[in-house]
């Protein structure tokens, strides 16, 4: 709905329609309760002589420290249409690429399901059957089959208790990622798993890239630009890893060199900044860094989905196979006495 919004509004300014107008078209057509409250405020504060920037500032839910800032810029140079499209573009492929990685994911997670709810139905219904059974002809248990049942006790008379050490477990580990120490952790976790740690990397340069790319192109100061960079990253390392550039950037240094510094940036990154600030040309440079990062982040997404079905099939054919053997091996003994 933010992209709408910027587009929507970029194109109403570029056409000449007042700002107060442009709100209230919007207003209206807002799909959401809350963005209708919020164009309404916004409405309200620029027909009480408040600029489009200071307006924003107000609903931080909704318009984060990039959107704003480079709205203000876009006030003060006079290009606000400009940067709102080059807002919306980045938020478009941001979207796009959020939404290819989630549809990369759906099919495991379906089928990643599914497996869990086969295996409790067998656990919970057909296993106390067939364990009666076997108790009914005497049939040898071997350990396999022992072992299965012994779940499938657990599993129908202490769910409960499962439950309540998944629910202790879960909320324990929320509020464990919330700490700081719990988002190091998981972010260095993260970036340990194959093609997925590579997927979150790339995309965090991306991010990264473009988004300091559009705060530069705006002509936001660099020193400004990273601070606000740094609270868009996801990461909690690449959040550092920026706040810590400012800090040397502050003292003259050249960006090029904390970036080449960190071992958590690719090389090129650094080459690229560096050569941006030779030819005073960041902005394109940085654009040209996020489209290569993006390229390689989508590869990645097709990858994962690529490397995760065999494994689940793997894991699949494991666990039913496993299943049968339990079940059927006591009566094949059986029969094999006679």
């Amino acid at each position: 709905e933010k992209t709408v919004f910027a587009r929507q509004l970029a194109t109403m300014v570029s056409s000449g329609l007042p700002l107060t107008n442009a709100l209230e078209i919007l207003r209206v057509q807002a799909g959401s309760p809350r963005m209708k409250e919020v164009m309404g405020g916004m409405l309200g504060d620029i027909q009480g002589g408040s600029s489009l920037a200071k307006s924003m500032v107000k609903y931080p839910d909704v318009f984060s420290k990039v959107i704003v800032s480079l709205v203000e810029a876009g006030e003060t140079s006079g290009k606000l249409d400009v940067l709102l499209n080059q807002l919306s573009d980045n938020m478009e492929k941001e979207r796009d690429f959020q939404s290819k990685t989630r549809g990369a994911l759906i099919y495991p997670a379906v089928i990643g399901v599914a497996m869990v709810a086969v295996f409790v139905i067998m656990m919970v219904f057909v296993v106390p059957r067939l364990t009666a059974l076997y108790e009914d002809i005497g049939a040898e248990l071997p350990l396999p089959t022992k072992i299965l049942i012994a779940i499938s006790k657990f599993l129908t008379s202490g769910w409960w208790a499962v439950l309540v050490l998944l629910g202790l477990a879960g909320f324990g580990l929320y509020h464990y990622i919330r700490t700081e120490k719990g988002k190091y952790q998981l972010a260095n976790f993260t970036f340990k798993f194959p093609i997925f740690g590579k997927l979150n990397r790339e995309s965090e340069l991306a991010r990264f890239a473009r988004t300091l790319g559009l705060l530069v192109g705006a002509g936001i100061p660099i020193t400004q630009a990273l601070e606000i960079v740094a609270g868009a990253m996801g990461n909690i390392l690449y959040r550092d890893a920026v706040l810590a550039a400012e800090k040397e950037v502050e003292k003259g240094v050249p960006l090029s060199i904390p970036i080449r510094a960190n071992p958590n940036f690719d090389p090129l990154v650094a080459q690229m900044i560096a050569v941006g600030e030779e030819t005073g040309k960041m902005d394109e440079v940085l654009d040209k860094v996020a489209g290569f990062f993006e390229s390689q982040a989508g590869q990645s997404v097709k990858n994962l989905s690529t490397a995760l079905e065999p494994i689940i099939l793997v894991v699949l054919g494991v666990m039913v196979g496993g299943l049968v053997l339990s079940i059927i091996t006591p009566i094949y003994n059986l029969t094999t006495q006679f």
